[in-house]
């Protein structure tokens, strides 16, 4: 009847409640990205912040230095606030780091809300950013060490899925208010903001702490009791939290204290922060950041009509693409074949767009194939490389280092992204380079040698549990060993539950029947 209980999904409703309230981080930090994006579009934001352009498609723009600054200083941000997480993390639990998420955010947007001065908005982007790094490492990481092996990809399906939501929601908002002549224009969407840490900080006190940072701080009984709030009734409890123990054990037997240079000394862990890192630098080298972060007013700048109705429509394709994704792709597909197909499909179709631009700039038709192209690019973005990316890296880090080793990535991803905002506006803007959408011949090149790097040595973890991933890097497999590698499990038996979870993983590879065994095979 366990066994029963424990292949069905519903039986799993509270582990599901527990990360449906995390990922309201990641639609928070959608939000603020579909929000910011739009603003610099609108003329009630311009009319405070900008200047009149009347040579320009829009009759409003901004200077470049502040373009950079309104967008990039949340990345910078972010990138702070995550490089730090793994230092945090060794006071401060996950939900803990969660609740001085929320309360900086609204500080933040107090900031926004409260001036028209310049360097006051400068200060709250900041601080957002410090927020939005805390809302997207922190929940990333309750959910890796929360979720069974066998849903942890459905979770993060929901993690990009509700990026993305937030983001729509966002420019939807954008879209609602940008007619307004004055600056309830900007302040409405900047309003919005406040709605999710306040609904997050009341939920938080109902769900558990993440069971194995209460293990890794020495808190095994709280972790047991974690653990039973969120596996079904019946489940091997005890068996699990002994064996996220005797792992987080061995892993220290390498080394007799956790130091942040394990990530680079030890071959092994030096390897892990490698394909960590450079997993979720993927979603910078598609060139998606620009997209995201500029797509209203990229549009508009464009000569496109109705450029927040277009900014809707890129949004809600990207959409389309997560749910197909879940619902297909996370099932059947091997992930390192849709992250290479993902990113070689996105650079093919920034060089068409750049192409066709630069050809025929500023005609109708230029702008129908433009904004097509787009919406299949967005789509391959988000369903094939976003959600991947940051599955990636949060599953590889060894147990001891992963506040570490994810944060360090996380770090990396959101310093490119920055870069990607911040130098954006050279290229784009009609006071600057103004190549508009001939920025793609850029990103053309740097999608293949993304996709490169993934065939050489991102390996195939899908449907392992985080203690068979550390097994395989400890067995020094190649990437291409990763997806055919049976596991033994990481004792003989000594500890209460695990011989038997040992033994039943040898029965399953021989006879072949394991429901887990042939997910990794598929």
């Amino acid at each position: 009847m366990a066994s029963e209980a424990k292949e069905s999904w519903k039986a799993h409703w509270k582990c599901f409640l527990a990360c449906g309230i995390i990922v309201l981080s990641p639609f928070q930090y959608g939000i603020d990205f579909g929000l910011i994006g739009g603003l610099q579009a609108m003329r009630g934001f311009l009319q405070v912040y900008g200047h009149e352009a009347p040579d320009t498609p829009l009759g409003w723009n901004l200077d470049t230095l502040r373009q950079q600054l309104i967008s990039s200083l949340m990345t910078l941000g972010a990138f702070i606030s995550s490089g730090t997480a793994g230092f945090t993390a060794t006071w401060v639990s996950r939900r803990q780091c969660l609740w001085i998420a929320s309360a900086l955010c609204c500080v933040s947007n107090v900031l926004m809300m409260a001036t028209e001065d310049i360097g006051a908005l400068y200060a709250g982007r900041f601080l957002i950013g410090l927020a939005n790094g805390y809302f997207m490492t922190f929940s990333q990481l309750y959910i890796q060490e929360t979720s069974p092996a066998r849903y942890r990809g459905w979770f993060l399906t929901a993690f990009q899925f509700f990026t993305s939501f937030g983001t729509l929601i966002g420019t939807i908002i954008d879209w609602a208010t940008a007619p307004r002549p004055d600056k309830s224009a900007y302040l409405i969407p900047l309003g919005i903001i406040y709605v999710i840490p306040v609904i997050m900080s009341v939920c938080l006190f109902f769900i558990p702490e993440s069971p194995r940072w209460l293990i890794l701080n020495g808190r095994q009984e709280a972790g047991v009791k974690a653990l039973r709030w969120l596996r079904p009734k019946g489940a091997d409890v005890e068996g699990e939290a002994a064996e996220i123990k005797a792992a987080i054990d061995r892993e220290r037997e390498l080394s007799s204290n956790v130091s942040v240079m394990d990530m680079f000394t030890n071959v092994i862990d030096r390897r892990r922060t490698f394909i960590a890192v450079c997993a979720v630098s993927l979603q910078a080298a598609s060139g998606s950041m620009f997209i995201i972060a500029y797509k209203a007013y990229f549009l508009g700048m464009s000569n496109i009509a109705n450029p927040f109705g277009m900014s809707n429509i890129l949004s809600a394709m990207g959409i389309l693409a997560i749910i197909f994704n879940s619902l297909i792709v996370v099932r059947f597909g091997r992930r390192r074949v849709i992250l290479m197909i993902g990113l070689a499909i996105c650079g093919i179709f920034q060089l068409i767009i750049a192409t066709v631009y630069h050809t025929h700039p500023g005609t109708t038709s230029t702008g129908v194939v433009l904004v097509a192209f787009t919406c299949v690019y967005m789509m391959s973005y988000n369903g094939m490389i976003a959600i991947y990316a940051w599955l990636a890296a949060g599953e590889i880090p060894s147990q001891r280092l992963r506040s570490h080793t994810f944060g360090l990535a996380a770090a990396v991803g959101f310093f490119l992204a920055w870069l990607t905002t911040f130098t954006a506006p050279y290229f784009i803007n009609p006071a600057s380079l103004n190549w508009g959408p001939r920025y793609g011949f850029i990103w053309f090149p740097s999608c293949f040698i993304a996709c490169a790097w993934v065939w050489l040595f991102l390996p195939e973890t899908k449907g392992r549990t985080l203690e068979e991933i550390d097994e395989m890097f400890e067995a020094r497999l190649p990437a291409r060993k990763f997806r055919h590698y049976v596991c033994v499990g990481h004792t003989s038996g000594a500890q209460t539950g695990q011989g038997a979870q040992a033994e039943k993983r040898r029965e399953s590879s021989e006879k072949d029947t394991s429901v887990q065994h042939s997910e990794v095979k598929a």
